[in-house]
């Protein structure tokens, strides 16, 4: 299953998407964690030193190599300048498993701690003035585009802050998105914002409250969330402490119940392959209509191949 976590900046997100990986990685499950966010901190709350280099390189370097891999030999794809980040696979596209024997993961994974982490890449220089960051997510929703996630497996996301997660089909790509909300009037505003676009393509949203330090806070979230509240979680002082480098123990019982209660609702969900293909074409219709027919001088309307049907049985086939 893939999970994203996306919120207000500030609201916590890394770190529960940390936690959560954690949860998972620690329960035996196969686990690949994602920074898709701007600021690159996911590392770090996976306890990553301070002083300790991610040595795998960013999905974002790579992003040529990484179309030349999953476009294989689909002839609707000739080549990487063809391919754009919507491109969805077809016959002959190179589909992957969760920590596969491939190229994408053996050059892209690393382990920290108990968890496989990948990476987009943070902004440099040469991007200030004259790219815009969701360009490097590019890899991210190829490389989701193209995975075949079985059960027990999954995928944690820590997205974009804000509303501008919706600023490419990335988040269409998630069998469930987490929306972390403090009990403040800002977090609330992002929860609605996000709450009606997903609405409006039917993707699965469930809130976590966090930062709740009494019974005031959980009244809050509960009048202005209702129903899509799953969980919370309070103040820790077990976070608190591995943010300064020190080690506090164990994740208290009431967050780690909240952790457990998440995995629940993402265990629960259904796979829904032609969804999540009709979702990929869709957005990737919009994308070729609106830029990038033009940016690559052909019709990639062509692209979509409508005899292709994702999941299991795809990979098999390709295999």
């Amino acid at each position: 299953m893939r999970v994203a976590f996306v919120g207000k900046g500030g609201s916590g997100k890394t770190t529960l998407s940390a936690l959560f990986a954690r949860h998972l990685a620690c329960s035996g499950a196969p686990v690949v964690a994602m920074d898709g966010d701007i600021n690159q901190h996911l590392a770090y709350a996976l306890g990553l030193d301070e002083d300790e280099v991610f040595a795998a390189p960013p999905l974002s370097a790579r992003t040529g190599e990484i179309k030349d891999y999953l476009r294989g030999t689909n002839p609707r794809i000739p080549s990487r300048q063809a391919m754009v980040k919507t491109t969805p696979p077809g016959r002959g596209s190179r589909l992957v498993r969760l920590l596969g024997d491939d190229e994408i993961h053996s050059r892209h994974v690393q382990r920290v701690g108990e968890v496989s982490l990948m990476v987009t890449g943070a902004f440099d220089e040469s991007d200030l003035g004259v790219a815009c960051y969701h360009s490097k997510l590019g890899a991210v929703e190829l490389y989701l585009n193209h995975l075949v996630d079985g059960p027990g497996e999954y995928v944690v996301v820590d997205m974009t802050a804000g509303a501008d997660a919706f600023a490419s089909g990335l988040f269409t790509r998630f069998d469930m998105t987490f929306l972390v909300v403090e009990p403040t009037r800002k977090s609330v505003s992002v929860y609605r914002q996000y709450r009606d676009h997903a609405a409006e393509f039917g993707i699965p949203v469930a809130v976590v409250g966090n930062k709740v330090t009494g019974a005031d806070d959980l009244d809050f979230l509960r009048r202005h969330v209702g129903d899509d509240l799953l969980a919370h979680c309070e103040q820790s002082a077990f976070v608190r402490a591995q943010e300064q480098g020190r080690d506090q123990g164990e994740l208290e019982p009431a967050n780690a119940e909240a952790l457990q209660r998440l995995q629940a609702a993402v265990d629960a969900r259904t796979k829904d392959w032609a969804a999540f293909q009709r979702h990929a074409v869709e957005f990737h219709l919009r994308n070729a209509t609106a830029w990038a027919n033009e940016a690559t001088g052909r019709d990639l309307a062509d692209q979509v191949d409508p005899e292709f049907e994702h999941g299991p049985a795809a990979l098999a086939a390709f295999a």
